[in-house]
This record gives structure tokens, sequence and C-alpha cells, in this order.
């Protein structure tokens, strides 16, 4: 399991289709596929339930991706403090006096 197809599970369960999701994220759907079948065959679990009209997310897929984003957020949360070195989010505030 990488976290790159943790973000693809993620984004397919967005967007609701994989053509969609596969156009998002600049691959192609076959890739986007294969790498959604490698990911519920290592975790040994079924993530999106295939009908001729599209996906579902099934209740199994649902508990997963709840963990699938807690892992990407935690790890945004780390890049952003150790490798872009940022403390928390940033403001900007304009003050200007009044005539």
């Amino acid at each position: 399991m990488t976290l790159q197809q943790l973000r693809y599970a993620i984004t397919v369960a967005e967007t609701g289709t994989i053509t969609e999701a596969a156009k998002k994220l600049y691959i192609s759907q076959p890739s986007l596929t294969n790498a959604i079948h490698e990911l519920e065959k290592e975790m040994n679990l079924v993530i999106f339930q295939r009908t001729n009209k599209g996906i579902l997310l099934s209740g199994e897929g649902e508990e997963f991706l709840g963990y699938a984003r807690q892992v990407t957020d935690q790890y945004q949360l780390l890049e952003n403090r150790y490798i872009y070195r940022t403390k928390g989010k940033k403001k900007f505030s304009v003050s200007m006096q009044h005539y």
C-alpha cells in the first residue's frame, strides 16, 4: 500500500467514477483501475462495488477511506512542517487609516 494508492482511492470516491478520477489525477483509466485493484487485493477487501451503472463505495470501503483520509492528512501535515517548513496557517492582514 502506498500513499499514491490511498490518494487514488480517495479521489475515485470523491468523483464517483474512475474515468473522472483518472482525468483529475492526470493518469490513464486502466492505470487507475489497476492501482485500485492492487490496493483491494493487498488489503483483502472490496473498497468499491462495480455495477453496470458505475461504482459504489462498499461498507468496508467507507471505513477504509476514513482511515486513508487520516493517513493522507497526517502526511500532508508532516510534509508542510518539515519539508516546506511552515508552522501552521499563514495570515495576511491589511491595515489602513481612515481619514
